[in-house]
């Protein structure tokens, strides 16, 4: 396997930059995930990875040599695209095969490498079927086949599951995670699924509109989001983020006037935290607490009961909507009035600037 450097890559299309100058380093071994809405670039950007799309500028090292003019061949890639890409004429067994037998592979070696990838994904009784017989789970775990007889450098993959049911998602997701185990291969993976992202990786890369606003550990993006798009965008259901100002900063904590009229303290010393400050409030809605006297309050619009827990949405007194997870047996109705405390400890504060706050 190999590792993967992006040193300031960019993207351009005519007059227009799509990608704005990307660092990036992908450790020999590592699974990293790139996350963002659609049109972000991640998609570009796995491209040019692969060779299919030019870099503008930039360089791109891959076992620390420079990729850039490199067709896709000679970086010893395999992508794994969203529309599974097999021969419909060709059985399970040729689809696998295709590549090697194009390179002209020796037979015996073309059957050992396909035999062990039909192995390693549980395919071996499907290897005589063609991919009209096919599930949709079964073909993507197919044209992951095809990848793996190819014994590459680095794994790609676009949006993978995209075509599946939510069921076979949630089944081949659990299997390409077995499968970095398996291989300790190195794997770029792409998706605008941030549930995808946060199980998959060991370091997830959150790109907006061309550029990375911030890379982590699934659980340092969670708990410690960089800046409101980060924080609006891992979780599920995401982060409450209400707006208000700062009424009193000091070693105490902050003051944090919202703009429903509710206060609430944030404890802690901030830095260039000064009284008057526009300033927004983000708390996971795991981390609110139904109790009598909470400082969040507002009207129950919707009731989502999903067993082990209960999500209700709520519409503040002064605009907006707040969304808390409460336990499953929850006795919460539509137009029932609810106030929150919010776990002081997990709290987020992010400046005028969309910035998260430094805590001293």
């Amino acid at each position: 396997m190999a590792s993967v450097t992006l040193k300031g890559v960019r993207k351009t299309f005519g007059k227009v930059e799509v990608i704005k100058g990307v660092d990036l380093e992908v450790a020999d071994g590592e699974f990293v995930v790139f996350v963002g809405p659609s049109g972000c670039g991640k998609s570009t950007l796995l491209r040019m990875i692969a060779g299919l799309e030019e870099i503008s500028a930039g360089d791109l090292d891959i076992a620390g040599v420079r990729c850039n003019d490199r067709t896709p061949k000679e970086r010893e890639i395999a992508m794994v695209f969203q529309s599974y890409a097999l021969y419909p004429h060709k059985t399970v067994y040729d689809n696998m095969a295709f590549g090697l037998q194009l390179a002209k592979a020796p037979k015996e070696q073309i059957d050992r490498q396909v035999r062990e990838a039909a192995r390693i994904l549980q395919m071996e009784p499907l290897l005589d079927r063609k991919p009209n017989q096919l599930s949709g789970g079964q073909r993507q775990r197919v044209a992951i086949g095809r990848a793996i007889v190819r014994k590459p450098k680095v794994f790609l993959f676009d949006e993978p599951l995209s075509n599946l049911d939510a069921a076979l998602r949630v089944n081949t997701r659990v299997e390409i995670a077995k499968l970095h185990r398996d291989l300790a291969a190195t794997m770029i993976y792409v998706t605008h699924d941030q549930i995808e992202a946060m199980t998959l990786a060991d370091k997830i890369v959150v790109l907006e509109a061309g550029e990375v606003r911030q890379i982590g550990s699934p659980m340092q993006l969670y708990h410690h989001p960089a800046n409101l798009f980060v924080a609006g965008f891992i979780g599920s259901p995401k982060m409450n983020l209400l707006s208000g100002t700062i009424g009193v900063a000091g070693a105490g904590g902050i003051d944090v006037q919202l703009a429903s009229g509710a206060q609430v303290k944030a404890p802690g010393t901030y830095v260039n935290a000064r009284a008057g400050d526009a300033i927004t409030l983000g708390v996971r809605p795991e981390h609110l607490t139904a109790a009598a006297n909470g400082p969040l309050s507002g009207t129950i619009e919707v009731v989502e009961r999903l067993g082990p827990e209960t999500l209700v949405n709520v519409a503040p007194a002064g605009g907006g909507s707040l969304t808390a997870s409460l336990p499953g047996d929850s006795p919460v109705k539509p137009g029932e009035t609810i106030a929150f405390a919010p776990d002081l400890a997990h709290l987020h504060l992010f400046d005028a600037t969309g910035k998260a706050m430094v805590r001293v």
